[in-house]
């Protein structure tokens, strides 16, 4: 996951640089590489991104519920002491 994460990204990087590059010459082809690419970047590798970093963590620990802010009261107090 992580090697396709990084592939796809520098795929992405070489469409804005591509479209930078050519849009001295051909200024609707290098707007739409750019745009295509920034859009490629938000809507298919951030989206990935998202679910590779969080795909093992446990969402009750971030909830703020009775036991966590307890837990988090309890460490406060420890610190002060």
């Amino acid at each position: 996951m992580r090697l396709f994460l990084l592939l796809l990204f520098m795929i992405i990087a070489g469409g804005v640089s591509f479209g930078f590059y050519i849009r001295e010459e051909d200024y609707t082809l290098g707007e739409f590489c750019i745009g295509g690419s920034i859009a490629m970047l938000f809507f298919v590798w951030m989206p990935i991104f998202i679910y590779h970093r969080w795909r093992k963590r446990n969402f009750k620990d971030y909830m703020l519920t009775k036991e966590n802010l307890d837990k988090m009261r309890d460490k406060g107090r420890e610190k002060k002491l």
